[in-house]
């Protein structure tokens, strides 16, 4: 499949940058992007998702790649624009996923669009900042923390800090493709030997460079929504929703998903207990089949 690019109108008149991978006649998985994200991210290899039969759908979010922001957007608000992208694309149903910042925007379309989301999937995402009985900061990278401390204090200073941040990334995955984190981050050893792989290298330098396109608006509002209300009630999902943490994960901490995990109604949880952050390519395609199976 070769649409990398089609823009699509909101509701509201914004434009939504879409992509599609794998096989065109598939079915249909939309996979939410992480923080900072595109609609490059996505596995790694292709052909296996046109063996496996999936059609993946991925998107930027408001502010990333192409599509224009939406300033104060919540994540309940990332449902309208799933709609009406699968509208466009003539999907009915269909499976959805998300990792990382796009945890809680699969769970906000698995509330909202129960009637057209066959199941779910949260995959180390990031649980509401005043969420009761967790410390949401404990276990977090110190790089993770400076960042969020930003959002806290204001919204100019957030995007201050995350535009040098920014300008930084692009410059040292110019130079070596394989430094797409600074070594500044304390990764667990999982995380390390993933992104040691060229070819998660190579999908990850697209995804960044497609994320800053437009400037850090798109990190700027995930960062802000994940600290503000989400706008919808974990309660309201009534289709199958899978939690996926790993307990070394330093970016999004295990107490985040665990916390989803007892709070998802009648979720069924996945611990990797040796996993970090990232996804392994070698199992995800086996993982998303599962995802459209159980639905």
């Amino acid at each position: 499949m070769t649409y990398r690019l089609t823009t699509i109108p909101a509701a509201d008149g914004r434009t939504l940058g879409v992509a599609q991978w794998g096989a065109p006649d598939g079915t249909p998985v939309f996979a939410l992007h992480g923080t900072p994200g595109s609609r490059f991210s996505r596995h790694p290899d292709e052909d296996a998702l046109v063996s496996a039969g999936l059609r993946v759908v991925t998107y930027d979010r408001p502010g990333y790649g192409v599509s224009d922001r939406s300033r104060g957007r919540r994540i309940v608000d990332c449902a309208a624009d799933v709609a009406a992208i699968a509208d466009a694309l003539g999907i009915d149903r269909f499976a959805v996923t998300g990792g990382s910042g796009g945890g809680p925007h699969s769970l906000a379309v698995a509330a909202r669009l129960g009637n057209r989301v066959t199941a779910a999937e949260c995959v180390v995402g990031i649980a509401p900042f005043r969420a009761e009985g967790l410390d949401w900061w404990a276990g977090m990278d110190a790089q993770n923390v400076q960042e969020f401390g930003w959002a806290v204090e204001s919204e100019q200073i957030l995007q201050e800090n995350l535009a040098r941040l920014s300008e930084q990334d692009l410059a040292r995955i110019e130079q070596d493709p394989s430094k797409i984190l600074s070594d500044d981050w304390q990764l667990a050893d999982a995380d390390r030997a993933k992104l040691a792989r060229p070819d998660l290298q190579r999908m990850l330098v697209e995804a960044f460079r497609g994320a800053y396109a437009a400037g850090v608006w798109g990190w700027v509002d995930d960062d802000l929504a994940f600290l503000n209300e989400w706008g919808f009630d974990l309660d309201e999902i009534t289709v199958p929703v899978t939690v996926r943490y790993g307990s070394q994960d330093v970016l999004v901490p295990a107490g985040h998903g665990a916390w989803l995990a007892s709070h998802v109604p009648g979720a069924r949880v996945v611990v990797n207990a040796d996993g970090g952050h990232l996804p392994d390519p070698d199992t995800r395609v086996w993982e998303l089949r599962e995802l459209v199976a159980a639905g």
